[in-house]
């Protein structure tokens, strides 16, 4: 590939802006196109980070020929058409979290990717954290045993307004989709596809998920405990517990600088700091995939996006949350 791998943003929300900023982190980077269904956006966006290729349109960013991939920002019932779009112009794409709505779009998704074989990969920017490596690494040179149990909580308070996004049922609103999400890829990366699953709702006012919890069993007894909210605040912590000793990943979890991992010898902090808000991880990762030639990444593959959304899917089911659009 060329010198500077060609990134352009569909959609410039909060996030996109973060994930600008992040990308001027990494010399191997250029932001060199925006696009959204707003020209005023569009031009505001390309002044703040002086963008040079400023697209009124979804559909021009997609078939913009000097853009090799592109970050979908996009509210979560736009992830599917948008990353469709994109494939279908050729580019490869980082598409923010989660995926899809559900498991059958990801389904979707995926498989186009896989027959245009272009790279794909789901924006969970926890997995690409320094912090998040050396959690991997301590579990596997058995720091703290056998894990057998984790628990990990993402919950906000949020000034409701039925037409915000996070209330909005006809906008994937709720807490699972929004923040819980983190919860689930977490559990999902330390045991995989759980064997049973049970969990409690909050129902709000709109018909989305204010606050849920709920608990998973792995086929090898292993349990993770998980609570997402938009209707009050919790700690953003994740634990790991083992037959020998713990592991904190300290608050946010979602985005850790630093971990304690306690034993029968006492504790050990590990401080790993970063510049930014760290988006340039997993953007640094899609790039060396791209150079590499690969179509989806170890830490997140698409298989497990999609084994994420059908874990999703089960729960919503069991809270009777369902989509207008579903």
């Amino acid at each position: 590939m060329a010198e500077k791998i060609r990134w352009g943003i569909m959609g410039p929300g909060g996030i996109a802006r973060s994930f600008a900023g992040d990308l001027k982190l990494l010399p191997d980077a250029e932001l060199v196109a925006v696009g959204s269904r707003s020209r005023d956006r569009a031009d505001a966006f390309g002044e703040e980070f002086k963008v040079p290729r400023r697209h009124a349109s979804y559909e021009a960013l997609a078939q913009d020929p000097d853009v090799d991939v592109v970050y979908v920002a996009t509210p979560h019932p736009m992830h599917k058409p948008c990353t469709i779009l994109c494939l279908e112009g050729g580019k490869a794409v980082l598409c923010e979290k989660p995926l899809t709505v559900n498991a059958r779009e990801a389904e979707e998704v995926v498989g186009r990717a896989r027959e245009k074989e272009l790279f794909l990969m789901e924006a969970v920017w926890t997995r690409f954290f320094p912090a998040i490596d050396r959690l991997r690494e301590l579990l596997a040179e058995g720091a703290i045993g056998e894990p057998l149990m984790v628990q990990v909580d993402f919950g906000f308070k949020a000034h409701f307004d039925p037409k915000r996004r996070l209330f909005a049922p006809e906008l994937a609103g709720g807490s699972l989709l929004d923040v819980g999400v983190y919860c689930i890829s977490m559990s999902h990366m330390l045991f995989g596809k759980p064997a049973e699953m049970t969990g409690l709702a909050t129902i709000g006012q709109t018909g989305v998920d204010e606050q849920a919890a709920w608990v998973f069993k792995y086929p090898g007894g292993q349990l993770a405990i998980c609570m997402s909210a938009i209707s009050t605040t919790t700690p953003h912590e994740a634990g790991v517990f083992g037959t020998e000793g713990s592991i904190r990943v300290h608050s946010p979890f979602w985005c850790p600088s630093k971990l304690t991992v306690r034993g029968e010898t006492g504790e050990k902090q590990h401080e790993l700091k970063f510049k930014g808000r760290g988006m340039q991880f997993e953007a640094a990762a899609v790039m060396k995939c791209l150079r590499e030639g690969k179509l989806e990444h170890e830490l997140m593959p698409l298989d497990e996006s999609v084994e994420v959304m059908r874990t999703m899917d089960a729960l919503r089911e069991q809270w009777g949350v369902r989509y207008p659009f579903e």
